[in-house]
């Protein structure tokens, strides 16, 4: 880190922000999930606005409640909205005036049911859902009463897997991980056992790198599909698609926000990473096994070209 410091204060002495900046009576607050990327992410932009002259509080909050938690001015960003699994609640409280779309990363999301490529060899057909729930037994376990187990995400990442396996008539049932960790761990425990394994997956993140592996493909996301029953293969039922392809990763800031910590805002506004930022700032922690604020420190010394202008 020797080189930031050494950068901050190039700043200090060139009259930027940091030097005309004086931290805020009242803390930016900057909540902290379940993902390692999230976790990393966030370190970064609090890096960020103490820069700045902003004082940090990181929050651990629910990844769904965060968005009412801004509406109630009790988080002030959130840096990393994924399409697929928050873009509901955080569409819901921008469309109701309390919390600002700021911006958008250059990064695309696609968050879906996962398989590693030896899965392909025993279920032909696939990626189509189709061949998947064909060999479903194949996935069965010894508590799951002969039908196939999806290894979902954390139950706050509402994912609404269990309302489309129903929708689509799948012989599956849904195992909820309790962490990104949990998931992970499946997912090698079938590769290792050369055993059939579907699990919750997600891009940007480090498992491409290090497995070949195919999204499956449901019927194509239409946001009718969510919302009404009547649209899609099932007219009884909601959620018979799959997730967004391409979906957005956005950064969503409180209503007060720009009064409150102008500066903060500032860059907020600017902050942009790609999918290979993200991409890192996982790899940091899951595969090379780093804390999260040692991952943070690494990213902005690695990639100081990139965020320097956000600080201006």
């Amino acid at each position: 880190m020797n080189k930031l410091i050494k950068l901050l204060l190039a700043i200090v002495a060139s009259g930027g922000l940091l030097t005309a900046s004086v931290a805020s009576a009242d803390t930016v607050k900057i909540p902290t999930h379940n993902w390692s990327s999230q976790l990393v992410g966030a370190q970064i932009v609090g890096k960020l606005f103490e820069m700045v002259g902003e004082e940090v509080e990181y929050v651990p909050m629910d990844s769904q409640t965060v968005y009412q938690s801004m509406c109630e001015n009790d988080i002030d960003i959130v840096h990393e909205v994924w399409q697929g699994a928050f873009g509901a609640a955080f569409e819901k409280v921008v469309g109701e005036g309390c919390v600002i779309d700021l911006a958008t990363h250059d990064a695309k999301t696609r968050e879906e049911w996962w398989y590693p490529a030896h899965v392909k060899e025993m279920c032909p057909g696939l990626p189509d859902w189709k061949a998947l729930e064909a060999c479903s037994d194949q996935f069965a376990r010894a508590d799951s009463g002969g039908k196939g187990v999806f290894i979902g995400g954390p139950v706050d990442w509402l994912k609404h897997d269990a309302e489309r396996v129903e929708a689509l008539g799948m012989n599956f049932v849904v195992k909820n991980a309790g962490s990104a960790a949990a998931i992970w761990a499946e997912l090698e425990a079938g590769i290792k056992q050369n055993k059939p394994v579907v699990i919750f997956n997600w891009t940007p993140n480090f498992i491409e790198a290090l497995y070949e592996g195919e999204f499956v493909e449901f019927p194509e996301y239409d946001a009718a599909c969510t919302g009404d029953a009547s649209w899609g293969m099932n007219p009884d039922a909601k959620y018979d698609c799959g997730n967004p392809k391409g979906g957005y990763l956005k950064i969503g800031v409180s209503h007060s926000f720009k009064e409150g910590h102008p500066k903060a805002y500032s860059v907020a506004s600017k902050i942009n990473f790609s999918n290979l930022d993200v991409a890192k700032q996982s790899n940091y922690v899951d595969t090379e096994g780093m804390e999260v604020e040692p991952a943070a420190e690494r990213w902005l010394e690695e990639h100081q070209d990139k965020w320097q202008a956000w600080i201006q």
